[in-house]
């Protein structure tokens, strides 16, 4: 990581599809800051999500992540790589808790 002055607020969602309804549902929200890549921790917020238990069959999620400067950038399952879903450890330290203990 390089200096704080280089960081910038992150503002991520976890979002599931409710097709019923047809709206993301909020299950999960947080902020960082970091001077990670927005788009590496919008992986790493999902991944962490996903790993917390077993997705059901027909749920779909995303993460959504809102940069200081008003850009947003949405990640979705089936976007992540499928045989190695693991996390860069400084990324990791960023996530809450919650999320860091699913990945471990």
């Amino acid at each position: 990581m390089s200096r704080e002055s280089d960081a910038a607020c992150l503002v991520w969602e976890v979002q599931l599809y409710e097709p019923f309804s047809r709206v993301w549902i909020s299950k999960g929200y947080g902020r960082a800051t970091t001077d990670a890549d927005p788009a590496e921790f919008c992986r790493a917020v999902l991944v962490g999500h996903l790993a917390r238990g077993p997705v059901r069959c027909g749920e779909t999620f995303r993460a959504v992540v809102r940069t200081g400067n008003g850009e947003s950038l949405t990640v979705t399952a089936d976007e992540l790589p499928t045989r190695s879903r693991t996390v860069d450890p400084a990324l990791c330290q960023m996530l809450p808790t919650y999320l860091r203990d699913a990945l471990a």
